[in-house]
């Protein structure tokens, strides 16, 4: 894009002693061989002299990538000089053979990573004649000796021009053509004639094109700009995206640097600094990514990551990883670019907009401007009236979004350049004056679509000054494989879903937060909590309570009452409640509701947690929310609401199991019989713990397989309800079953979310599990249920041998090696009435379940329910157990013992030892 003077070019390479060594070498007889060597060997020299300036100076990204198109310029020099000279004879050379040569692509524009390919147009004169033929024959064969990676055309001019206009890609790849060698006229010719014939009048369709292949391409690559894994070159925020700014500058203005768009007008002289910065940093980091993988690789990954912020020097710092740092600056760069392109591609829209010929009988119609609260409103578009408008009063800095917002308008690009620019305004008096708060709040929790707005809001900093503590979560990501963008872009999500939710557009989905928005007293709280929910990440300390208290501090600011204000520090505080009692805990234990309900104390509070689960957990990606957790979730408030409802009157056990009995024979109709035949063979745990439906299955299967003498009988069948696979194991009861049924469960390539184990009074043993595959969707083909009770089968009668058949499955995430996940063991006495609750987190590995529940049997403890929760790379399992009497764990030197062997069997190091094995 722009000229970058490389220093000290012949420690890169000197081609004038490069030439000198092969004029000796041209009179031998293997002269071609001995000057592919030297060239290999000045190749191999520029590349390490480079490697060597990119470790000194990590983040000069446009010096490094000039410093290898530099570097491949002069081979290639070499190489067209020795062909014409000593390899292709050229007396009888008539002035129709004309070849120059053009870098186009990334080495057109001098930015190459180290094993970029390099984009090479042959251009001949008005025909291929076979000089031609034997010299791009002759360049390409010792370029690829040299071991690089051509992307090569050889075409006429007039052939080159004509598929230019009939390709974008082509038209795009001459746009930056760079002269490198051969015959100049032909090129500057070639260079005339494309702008005359291919680029002029074609500025529209030209825009039109570039900006759905960008489209195209940002769908492809997840649609944001803060995915935790971005593409840095074809991803939204990212190299592709600055490279089309100048493309589309450089068609419709002609422009030949970018520096030239400031003199356009298209960027301002400090936005222009800013767009070079990004481009530098950038480039500098796919060098590294390229330097590391020793290949083109464009993926900034979870394993990347840690590496190349290592070699670009990015340090620890109180609350954040040097990880999260490199990354948090990544995604501010790229936010960088967002806003940059948002202003760029505007300007230019309007000014085509402005040359287009009016034609008809509205030819001399124009629209006129109207006025809101003094904004200039045109084209769908509010503008601020005059250069010093937020000068005059910043809150107007705050008023602009809020205004956008409520009337459905789109802000100008010189308006959000001068709200950019004026953000620095906003101090200390803005944010506690209430006209701009009761603005923001307005804003917030705004029933047209707050989500852009806010998004808009914080790319050119408002967002930022006005709440310093979101500013400080600003681009920041979380270093884990569960949370798919950055906080503040998660936040923004929730807040989105939040609004969509109440305008009733995710019914489906979420039928019950859709039903109790509407019932929350106050909706604004709703709102700020979402905002605030994760406020304090990144501070070295939990972020809920730290959150909390940015709430107690913010919230009378904005405008809440005292009672608005206790009720979203709590919900900071407790957000992250919901989901790990309905994910991690037994819904059918009284104690876990009690506990529960004691947290939550009121019906409006539980009203709001639900609501704020449910867009948290659906703003982290997607696939995040599923079926599964929705039916969880909806039990926990169901059963809650109604202990708030009736207090501490509950119906006897007694009660409970007779109206349990009852709904199932029911739901059996005509063999309804079948529950007072069995109903004494299953303990009132059954009956309590085990859901209706299910309750009626597992009756039909065992009088199916006691009548025909079945010893072990599996069934398999997709639960709709639950978004997973429901899998039933009726055998008889021995030592290890449950270990054994989890290992062939997980060979068939499934994994468990949850098991119920029972044994009823004849000591057969009734396991239910519900399984889905790695991508979190239900195991439903009838092949795939077939695997399923053949690898039971196996597993249980000792067919094959689990141990080493599941150490050698692959990791349900191949990368989540790239993640420190310490294992840890909870013991819980209180959580339940009769079970200790023991809680293992480690990293997530389909053997994981298997060796832990082997390890639980092998230290005599029974399985009664388990519990299987996943966070990416992070594995949530909690067993509830007793000893072989059927009583809790008492002994604390055991419990000691047993956290070892559990802490033993999650470790990376036995895995690593089972691998070998």
């Amino acid at each position: 894009m722009n000229r970058v003077d490389v220093p000290r070019q012949r420690a890169i390479i000197d081609r004038r002693r490069l030439v000198g060594e092969i004029a000796a070498l041209a009179a031998s007889d293997d002269a071609r061989g001995e000057v592919v060597a030297l060239l290999k060997s000045a190749l191999e020299n520029g590349r390490a002299e480079l490697e060597r300036r990119l470790a000194d100076k990590p983040s000069a990204g446009h010096e490094i990538t000039a410093g290898y198109a530099f570097l491949v310029d002069q081979l290639v020099r070499v190489i067209y000089d020795y062909v014409t000279t000593h390899l292709v004879a050229g007396s009888n050379r008539s002035q129709a053979e004309r070849l120059a040569i053009m870098a186009v692509g990334g080495y057109g524009r001098m930015e190459m990573a180290p094993h970029s390919d390099v984009d090479i147009a042959f251009l001949v004169g008005h025909r291929r004649t076979p000089w031609c033929e034997q010299m791009v024959e002759a360049m390409l064969y010792m370029m690829w000796d040299l071991g690089l990676k051509i992307g090569h055309s050889t075409r006429t001019m007039d052939d080159t021009l004509r598929l230019a206009r009939g390709d974008l890609t082509i038209r795009t790849a001459l746009l930056e053509g760079r002269y490198v060698w051969g015959d100049r006229e032909l090129y500057d010719e070639g260079s005339r004639r494309y702008e005359r014939e291919v680029m002029k009048g074609h500025e529209r369709t030209f825009l039109t094109e570039k900006l759905a292949e960008r489209n195209a391409r940002h769908k492809r690559m997840g649609d944001s700009r803060y995915v935790v894994e971005p593409n840095i070159k074809d991803g939204k925020g990212g190299l592709r995206d600055l490279q089309t700014l100048y493309w589309i500058g450089k068609f419709i203005h002609r422009v030949r640097s970018a520096a030239e768009l400031v003199d356009k007008g298209l960027f301002t002289p400090v936005e222009y600094r800013s767009f070079r910065r990004a481009e530098n940093f950038l480039l500098a980091v796919r060098c590294h990514l390229h330097i590391v993988t020793e290949r083109a690789e464009d993926r900034l990954t979870f394993d990347l990551q840690r590496q190349v912020a290592e070699r670009m020097k990015f340090a620890e710092r109180t609350g954040k990883s040097a990880v999260e740092r490199f990354m948090q600056y990544y995604f501010l760069q790229a936010k960088r670019v967002g806003g940059l392109t948002g202003v760029f591609l505007s300007h230019i829209d309007e000014e085509l907009a402005q040359t287009r010929q009016r034609a008809g009988f509205f030819a001399a119609f124009t629209q006129r401007a109207r006025s809101i609260r003094g904004y200039r409103v045109y084209g769908g578009r509010i503008a601020a009236p005059s250069e010093d408008w937020f000068e005059k009063d910043p809150v107007r800095l705050v008023e602009i979004f809020q205004v956008a917002e409520a009337e459905g308008l789109e802000i100008h690009p010189d308006t959000m350049r001068r709200a950019d620019r004026d953000s620095r305004l906003i101090d200390a008096a803005v944010r506690d004056d209430p006209r701009a708060n009761a603005l923001f709040l307005d804003l917030l929790s705004g029933r047209n679509d707050p989500e852009p707005v806010l998004r808009w809001m914080n790319e050119v900093g408002v967002l930022g000054r006005f709440v310093p503590d979101f500013g400080k979560v600003n681009a920041q990501m979380q270093f884990d494989m569960y949370h798919h963008y950055t906080v503040d872009e998660h936040t923004i999500r929730a807040i989105g879903l939040l609004g969509a939710i109440e305008k009733g557009q995710l019914t489906d989905d979420h039928p019950r937060a859709s039903r109790l928005i509407h019932k929350v007293n106050s909706r604004r709280a709703a709102y700020v909590a979402v905002l605030l929910h994760d406020i304090a990440k990144g501070r070295g300390g939990d972020h809920s309570v730290l959150g909390a208290e940015v709430a107690h501090e913010l919230c009378p600011r904005f405008g809440l009452t005292e009672s608005e204000t206790d009720l979203v520090a709590w919900l900071v505080r407790e957000h992250l409640l919901m989901s790990a009692t309905a994910f991690k805990r037994d819904l059918t234990d009284p104690k876990t509701i009690e506990d529960f309900v004691t947290r939550v104390q009121s019906g409006e509070r539980l009203r709001h947690l639900a609501i704020l689960t449910a867009v948290d957990i659906r703003a982290v990606g997607p696939g995040t929310w599923n079926s599964w957790k929705g039916q969880l979730l909806g039990e926990l408030y169901d059963q809650a609401s109604e202990r708030l409802r009736l207090g501490h009157m509950r119906h006897g056990r007694e009660a409970q199991v007779s109206a349990r009995q009852a709904e199932v024979a029911k739901l059996l109709a005509d063999k309804g019989g079948l529950v007072a035949a069995d109903a004494d063979l299953f303990d009132d745990a059954y009956w309590i713990a085990e859901p209706p439906d299910i309750i009626a299955l597992n009756m039909v299967h065992y009088a199916a397989a006691r009548r025909m003498g079945h010893e072990l009988s599996i069934h398999c069948e997709f639960y709709p309800s639950r978004g997973a696979t429901l899998v039933t194991v009726i055998a008889a009861d021995h030592p290890g079953l449950f270990y054994r049924i989890a290992g062939g469960i997980h060979l068939a390539g499934a994994n468990i979310i949850d098991a119920r184990i029972h044994t009823n009074r004849k000591g057969w043993a009734v396991d239910n599990f519900l399984v889905q595959d790695p991508h979190g969707a239900p195991f439903g083909e009838a092949g795939q249920l077939e695997r399923l009770k053949t690898s039971i089968g196996d597993a249980l009668a000792n067919r094959i041998d689990l141990t080493p058949r599941l150490a050698q499955r692959p990791l349900p995430h191949s990368r989540s090696k790239a993640f420190d996940v310490s294992p840890r063991v909870l013991f819980d006495n209180k959580a339940s009435g009769r079970f200790t609750v023991i809680e293992v987190n480690a990293r997530d590995r389909p053997a994981l379940l298997n060796r832990l529940a082997r390890t639980l049997f092998e230290a005599g403890l029974v399985v009664h329910s388990a519990h299987i929760t996943s966070y990416g790379e992070r594995a949530a399992d909690t067993f509830y157990v007793t000893d072989l009497t059927g009583h809790k764990l008492a002994s604390t030197e055991r419990m000691v013992k047993i956290e070892k062997q559990l802490l033993d069997a999650a470790s990376d190091a036995t895995q690593a030892r089972l691998e070998d094995a």
